[in-house]
């Protein structure tokens, strides 16, 4: 009804198709002055809306999005790449580093075990003297003739890390060196002790928890030096690593062994056992702050016992560093100094195994190899000061064999 009536008012001055053909001149009118207005304001403000809100807000997003990228996720990745390469280098290489250290370190020692048993097999391990038996181990020098036992003569059975048997669980396995106490030791032939001390005189291994006191040791050796007539006995005390020295040490020990005491003698070396009788004990104090013992004084220094360490586990290795640090010192006959060689094994921290005994195991049967060797070799002559880890009688047996083939003229 509305539409008809609109078409009728229309229709009663134009035609409906002059309406729509643009004919009609108030049409134009409009569309001239209302529509394309609208139109050209609508643009207008589509065009003001666009480079005034959405052109900066496309702007602002792309600038965020750009500024996320850069300060955010671009350090992510390379701190994400950073922390990757970090735990690859840090962690994985060197676990797999352990882990192939781990795998290869039993087929070592099997190896080099198998070189040292060929050795064996090949050239055996007899030595001039090697088939003396003293009748008492207790005063084995006594037995040797102490006229002719000459100080340079001596191969000086000697232990490693001597007062380690009072050592406390649960570290024992990992620090003991001894199961003997040091009277023991005496008593089986040992005549070389290796004491660590720390401030508060306790004897010790490395940073492990200490042990007895200094005097048990001590008391061990007057006793044995009371008892018998002709045994003289080299005794090693130092600071262990990393520790502060007994305050006053160097006094203690002249009052405790006093009456005992061989003054430090570069002329004592070429001198019999029974011309430095009843002295009995030479005391070497390496002191790690305190000034060292001088020349000629009751305890002798660190200049007078020397040796070369070979950190290692593995048995080839040791047995081989050993005779060639021996080969480089002096006849003993030319030298004032004592030189040792220590047949042991250090356990290592990346080795399966770390307990000492099984360790020192893969090379204390090879000691009566070691003296062969040194004889064909020609380095038997520098010998001197022979110790090891678990002192056993076959290896005391052993150095007094060699001592009694010198002093009879047979090396």
């Amino acid at each position: 009804m509305v539409l008809h009536t609109r078409y009728s008012q229309i229709g009663r001055n134009t035609s409906r198709d002059s309406i729509f053909n643009g004919e009609d001149p108030k049409r134009n009118a409009l569309v001239n002055k209302v529509v394309d207005p609208t139109v050209s304001f609508a643009e207008d403000s589509a065009r003001t809306v666009v480079s005034k809100v959405v052109d900066p807000a496309v702007t602002f997003v792309e600038d965020c999005a750009r500024t996320v990228i850069q300060e955010v996720m671009n350090p992510t990745v390379t701190f994400v790449e950073d922390s990757a390469r970090s735990v690859i280098q840090e962690l994985m290489n060197p676990t797999e580093e352990f882990i192939a250290t781990q795998l290869q370190r039993p087929q070592d020692v099997i190896e080099q075990q198998g070189i040292l048993d060929n050795l064996l097999a090949s050239n055996g391990a007899r030595f001039p003297g090697d088939d003396y038996h003293t009748p008492d181990l207790k005063n084995w020098m006594a037995h040797l003739s102490v006229e002719t036992l000459a100080l340079n003569k001596i191969v000086w059975p000697g232990t490693h890390h001597s007062a380690t048997n009072g050592l406390p669980w649960p570290t024992r396995p990992l620090v003991e060196c001894q199961t003997l106490s040091i009277y023991e030791q005496l008593v089986l032939g040992t005549r070389v002790f290796d004491i660590h001390v720390q401030k508060d005189r306790r004897v010790c291994h490395g940073d492990h928890r200490p042990s007895y006191n200094v005097d048990v040791v001590l008391n061990d050796i007057i006793r044995f030096v009371s008892e018998t007539q002709s045994e003289i006995i080299i005794l090693e005390i130092r600071t262990e690593f990393g520790e502060n020295d007994p305050p006053e040490f160097d006094t203690y020990l002249v009052d405790k062994l006093g009456p005992w005491l061989i003054h430090q003698d570069d002329n004592l070396f070429n001198k019999p056992v029974s011309e430095i009788l009843p002295k009995k004990v030479i005391c070497i104090w390496k002191p790690r702050e305190s000034p060292k013992p001088v020349r000629g004084g009751a305890l002798w220094n660190s200049d007078y016992l020397k040796d070369n360490w070979t950190n290692t586990d593995l048995p080839w290795t040791k047995f081989q560093s050993n005779m060639n640090h021996l080969k480089e010192q002096q006849p003993i006959s030319s030298r004032r100094f004592f030189y040792r060689v220590e047949n042991t094994l250090t356990p290592q921290p990346d080795s399966p195994i770390l307990l000492i005994k099984p360790v020192n195991g893969r090379i204390r049967e090879y000691a009566r190899l070691f003296i062969s060797r040194c004889i064909a070799e020609g380095c038997i002559d520098k010998l001197q000061i022979f110790s090891r880890d678990f002192i056993n009688e076959d290896f005391v047996d052993a150095c007094i064999g060699l001592t009694y083939a010198r002093i009879n003229g047979r090396v």
